[in-house]
């Protein structure tokens, strides 16, 4: 008898009827006069004048007027820096003790992001909202009382004498309900390893033991850790293994690429539930069942979001942002255009541009998704290609062809005087080449206009290099980017460009 699943679940349900009582514009009013409060004694704050920011009712317009856009560079160079080396009261109250390492998808060099209590306990809220809102899927007592396991990063911080610095979910842990710690995976010991192949390792050693009904983490990592267990315990799915896993709550990457592998690798379909974690905070989560897997914007959880146009406008060619653009609120925003996200935060971000574009699929409700990052994009020649328009090509190719692609990139080169683009793309099958460009081709012609447009005239070419996914993984591991937040950057520029094709050329000997 599931008494304790009962019991869950009906302070699930009653929870998730307290009403809100604030619209979202009016809740996010509220969560920026809080920030300025919080934050008017420290040195951003006198700089930027916050002690009369708090007395207006709305503050947002001026807020916007005074206080500069910053990309992590310029905020790290002016203000951050100080932080790091143990001085108190720069952007947010007290010491900054914790930061987050982060390297996203877009640099090599590793960021260092705030992390304070406040920012804690806004993630631990975040949190539970998102179990409040699985009332919404409809699962049962039983489902309640499975274990959940988090596939992500090393709980073992490094210690400077100043600062502890690690992955996010190192620093984070224990922050959940203490009743939802209990059926938490895969315990301290596990969750300290720093080696991402020995964690892995260990968690397949334990895995029969384990009574998992929920599994969380970045989908390259989960499809793996399934092909391991599987052919460890010598089973035809995972769900020889876990009976009882029916969800999968993702993040980091859009999930179209892996799904098709990874319902291959069970018996029953698995519920996909997307969320939005960032170094910088908790973002959104899908809190109920929709087709694009939205979700919904935390605008009550110590965080204020603006807005900019994802233009030509508003950003150059390599995703920079250009001087004196325009933000915009909750209440200027429209369906289905790409936005990047700027982001005010309780551990002294300040109109920082995270990196993230988004686009919103449902005003009322304030639901967004992804669809790429402000420097992982193609406009060579005014192409403006997406990384939703390639996932959703991607899928589109891989259903026609009957074959999984799980890991692809995209580099945008010189060609005769015009331009062309150079996709790899890994394949654990054969496939006929030109057939799979062809087909990438047709969808994005179908999916981006502008697209269509400059392949009859400036984009010239496309070429195409088939590879097996493990050369992706073997990628990240040549820069010690092995773990569960690690991601594949879709759109390779610059350094990264080179370092990919310098790897290439060693790997390509050995295959």
């Amino acid at each position: 008898m599931p008494i304790l699943g009962s019991i869950i679940k009906q302070v699930i349900s009653v929870r998730s009827k307290i009403p809100t009582r604030r619209t979202a514009y009016k809740q996010q009013i509220r969560q920026l006069r809080k920030l300025l409060l919080k934050a008017q004694f420290t040195e951003f704050g006198k700089k930027y004048l916050f002690n009369e920011l708090v007395l207006l009712e709305d503050p947002i317009k001026l807020f916007q007027k005074t206080v500069p856009q910053h990309d992590y560079q310029s905020i790290f160079n002016q203000w951050w820096h100080r932080s790091l080396k143990g001085e108190k009261n720069i952007c947010w109250p007290g010491m900054i003790k914790y930061f987050a390492l982060s390297s996203g998808t877009s640099e090599s060099a590793s960021k260092h992001i705030p992390v304070t209590k406040t920012m804690i306990s806004a993630i631990q809220k975040g949190t539970l909202r998102q179990i409040i809102s699985t009332k919404n899927f409809n699962f049962t007592k039983e489902q309640y009382e499975t274990e959940i396991l988090f596939v992500g990063g090393s709980t073992n911080l490094n210690y400077n004498g100043t600062y502890f610095s690690g992955d996010l979910s190192g620093i984070t842990t224990g922050t959940q309900p203490r009743w939802f710690q209990n059926f938490s995976l895969p315990g301290p010991d596990i969750r300290s390893q720093s080696v991402w192949e020995d964690k892995l390792q260990d968690i397949v050693n334990n895995a029969k033991s384990w009574d998992v009904g929920f599994i969380c983490g970045v989908p390259a990592w989960i499809q793996i850790l399934f092909e391991r267990i599987i052919k460890h315990y010598n089973v035809n799915t995972i769900h020889d293994i876990w009976p009882k896993l029916a969800v999968f709550v993702h993040g980091g990457v859009a999930i179209h690429p892996y799904k098709n592998t990874i319902n291959s690798l069970c018996s029953k379909p698995l519920i996909f539930l997307d969320t939005y974690m960032a170094s910088e905070g908790f973002i959104a989560y899908q809190d109920r069942p929709n087709p694009q897997q939205a979700m919904k914007l935390l605008t009550d959880n110590k965080m204020f979001f603006e807005f900019i146009p994802f233009t030509d406008e508003n950003f150059d060619a390599d995703g920079n942002i250009k001087p004196n653009t325009k933000a915009l609120n909750l209440t200027e925003v429209e369906l289905d255009k790409d936005y990047a996200l700027l982001i005010t935060n309780c551990a002294g971000a300040w109109r920082y541009l995270i990196g993230d574009t988004i686009k919103f699929t449902d005003l009322k409700r304030c639901e967004i998704i992804i669809t790429g990052r402000t420097k992982h994009f193609l406009s060579l020649c005014g192409e403006h290609l997406s990384v939703d328009n390639m996932n959703q090509a991607i899928k589109y190719t891989a259903e026609e062809l009957g074959i999984s692609i799980n890991e692809y990139c995209v580099a945008g080169i010189p060609y005769e005087g015009l331009f062309a683009h150079h996709w790899f793309v890994g394949v654990d099958k054969q496939v006929d080449e030109n057939l799979l460009i062809e087909k990438i081709d047709s969808h994005l012609k179908l999916l981006n206009d502008d697209y269509i447009t400059e392949r009859r005239h400036a984009l010239k070419k496309l070429f195409i290099t088939v590879l097996p996914n493990q050369a992706f993984i073997d990628f990240l591991a040549s820069k010690n980017r092995l773990g569960g937040q690690s991601k594949f950057p879709r759109v390779l520029k610059k350094k990264q460009l080179e370092d990919w094709q310098h790897f290439l050329m060693s790997y390509n000997k050995t295959i």
